[in-house]
């Protein structure tokens, strides 16, 4: 294709599906999809035949859940609203209150699910501070010291939420910290939900200490159903971002091969966390080598100053029209793209396992225009 493109591999999405059913079944718990990562809702029949769930975090999430996925969500917010509400509990099996005001506020009207509360353990591995929900001061999550002894009669479950991209070895040390705050509470529940950020299915995942991370703790509270809902999991590796080359330009001795896509608009992540995107057929190296021979920095096709990344070592000039890949972009990219300065949203599309690919949507002026209509 000539237009940039998403393209999510069936055969590796499938993979990794089977990976995490897989871990859901030996560690006996659920693991459910959060969409906050992947949302790819014509995806959605591939992923029935392997988990029953999601989670939401909206209520265009949670309709989502209901109306495309046909089971209701497990939802969290961090602040509902009086509009909203009514229609997120039609579509919601349970629903987490960030704050004891909020749960004060809504519970009555949400007899229908299973309710729970978000804590907070004052304890995170992440060094992000854009991703780390427990840093001073965060507004997610009850602390310990904020609860009372005797729960709500209405709360069946906690939702602690900590990692990012995490090993089991983060989890393990994770979950000293939130039995040292909150086991003694364990008794009133009926269910925990340890949030996101496992990322079992990454290779070097040690897939086999979760699982028994989480039978041990079953051993010690076994009337506690265990909930996972990574993101990233599901779709980590399952597909690129496919863009070309339209001008080269230089300066100061850095070349940048402009592109028909745009980090600000369409790989976000990469300049909030930061990190680097993999970039097939090319090496990453360090800025002072900027200036070498078919070293190129890649420059995004809108007017923000700040969207570039480099420098990326190829092993043959670029040329106009050419394409460059960015590897696993389909997890949290794809729903966290806009459409600043009027950019195109890249189209998506599936490559099925017989090799056929399937273009699920393109975007146009319309897209555009609609979002402000």
């Amino acid at each position: 294709m000539n237009t940039p493109i998403y393209i999510i591999e069936e055969t590796k999405l499938r993979r990794n599906l089977s990976l995490i059913a897989e871990v859901a079944a030996k560690a006996d718990i659920e693991v459910i999809l959060a969409f906050k990562a992947f949302a790819l809702w014509k995806t959605f029949p591939i992923f029935r035949e392997y988990i029953n769930s999601t989670t939401a975090s909206s209520l265009s999430e949670a309709r989502l859940a209901f109306e495309e996925f046909k089971a209701p969500a497990h939802t969290y917010s961090p602040a509902y609203t009086e509009e909203e509400f009514p229609e997120i509990v039609k579509c919601s099996s349970h629903i987490t209150f960030n704050s004891l005001s909020q749960y004060e506020r809504f519970h009555e009207q949400a007899k229908s699910a299973s309710l729970g509360l978000r804590v907070n353990p004052e304890y995170s591995e992440v060094s992000t501070l854009l991703y780390n929900p427990c840093a001073p001061g965060t507004r997610f999550g009850i602390t310990a010291d904020k609860l009372p002894e005797q729960l709500p009669a209405d709360i069946e479950g906690f939702h602690c939420h900590t990692l990012c991209e995490s090993g089991p070895d983060v989890f393990q040390r994770t979950l000293v910290h939130i039995e040292e705050k909150f086991a003694k509470w364990f008794p009133q529940l009926k269910w925990i939900n340890f949030g996101g950020g496992h990322l079992m299915t990454r290779k070097d995942y040690d897939v086999e200490l979760l699982i028994k991370i989480i039978h041990d703790f079953k051993k010690r509270y076994p009337w506690l159903k265990i909930i996972l809902e990574p993101g990233s999991a599901f779709a980590w590796q399952t597909g690129p971002l496919v863009s070309h080359v339209v001008d080269i330009v230089e300066d100061k001795g850095i070349k940048t091969a402009i592109l028909d896509v745009s980090f600000t608009c369409h790989m976000p992540d990469c300049l909030e966390m930061p990190y680097m995107p993999e970039v097939r057929g090319a090496e990453i190296v360090e800025m002072e080598k900027a200036t070498e021979p078919m070293t190129y920095r890649l420059g995004g096709n809108s007017c923000l100053s700040g969207d570039f990344m480099g420098s990326w070592l190829f092993d043959h000039e670029l040329k106009v029209g050419e394409e460059i890949i960015f590897e696993d972009m389909i997890h949290y990219t794809t729903v966290k793209t806009c459409t600043f300065n009027g950019i195109s949203h890249p189209a998506i599309g599936m490559l099925h396992a017989n090799g056929k690919l399937e273009i699920l949507r393109s975007f146009g002026y319309e897209d555009y225009r609609n979002r402000m209509d």
